[in-house]
């Protein structure tokens, strides 16, 4: 059965501060936003009720806007209840949060000082980023054409719409081959992310994953890092060569879609969906449910 366009899913977004109808929260077809990619958005997850992290996604929101030249007119509390209030009206439990703030169509050119920053929240369900048989044997990933860019040439550590676009390009290139997705390299040659979610290694009995220079340093990453140190696992953040992957007995995938995935291949490479990916897959998965984590403590 094919899945239901997005323009016509049931319920109610939250645009510049209201409910609306979810088939009316419409934008022109002359918003900046979408002709210049002045956008920044957040990728967040509720689970039981509770959106995970929450608060440090509306945080990265508004610095995602600051380096992109503009200020969000709601504050971080602002967003992070009206985020709730959805999520309630909504009337889900587990379900995908998406924060996006854009500017307007007042004026179309490059530059746009005057223009107005709006902002919506959309919550839909979405159980799983990738399919879930392939996810507990490890999926497969391509290694990808385009690379993360300099820092000097792009604003690398804002979640802008914009750095996503080599994302998706690299993305339909690798399900093309018949891979779920692809890692990227930098544009020194060296191991990135996948176009969605940070990466990491295990060798050893520890946690090799890049060093976040030109990308992210995702909010579900360094709760992964938190857990494996929690567990006593050496974590070692550096630049990472692709021949090196060789090396390695584990990878997987984190981020707030993808949450833990443990990876099989990488181009010619392969990896065990071993011990320690297990684990983390287990411990990320008690950490995100409140329930679980109160008896956890």
């Amino acid at each position: 059965m094919a899945a239901v366009p997005f323009d016509q899913l049931e319920g109610f977004i939250w645009l510049n501060g209201e409910f609306v109808k979810w088939a009316d929260a419409k934008i022109h077809v002359l918003t900046h936003g979408l002709h210049y990619a002045s956008a920044v958005f957040e990728g967040e997850r509720a689970y039981e009720g509770e959106i995970f992290k929450l608060n440090e996604h509306t945080e990265r929101l508004h610095e995602s806007a600051r380096i992109l030249g503009f200020r969000i007119p709601w504050s971080v509390e602002e967003i992070n209840e009206a985020c709730r209030a959805l999520l309630a009206k909504q009337g889900f439990s587990d379900a995908y949060v998406r924060p996006i703030a854009f500017r307007g169509s007042e004026m179309m050119g490059v530059s746009a000082q005057n223009n107005r920053i709006n902002l919506a929240i959309a919550i839909w369900q979405w159980p799983s980023y990738f399919d879930p048989e392939q996810r507990l044997k490890g999926i497969r990933l391509d290694i990808a054409e385009y690379c993360r860019p300099d820092p000097r040439t792009a604003p690398s550590k804002s979640k802008a719409a914009g750095l996503y676009m080599i994302c998706t390009l690299s993305k339909h290139a690798a399900e093309a081959k018949g891979y779920a997705d692809a890692m990227m390299l930098d544009w020194r040659g060296r191991v990135a992310e996948a176009t969605g979610a940070n990466i990491f290694f295990v060798k050893d009995g520890a946690l090799h994953t890049p060093t976040p220079d030109c990308f992210l340093d995702g909010i579900t990453r360094r709760t992964v890092i938190d857990l494996a140190r929690r567990r006593g696992i050496e974590v070692v953040e550096r630049a990472i060569m692709p021949e090196e992957l060789t090396g390695f007995e584990q990878c997987f995938l984190s981020g707030t879609a993808a949450e833990v995935t443990p990876v099989a291949e990488i181009g010619p490479y392969r990896f065990e969906v071993g011990e320690i990916s297990r684990l983390l897959m287990n411990d990320y998965s008690n950490e995100v449910r409140p329930g679980l984590r109160v008896a956890a403590q």
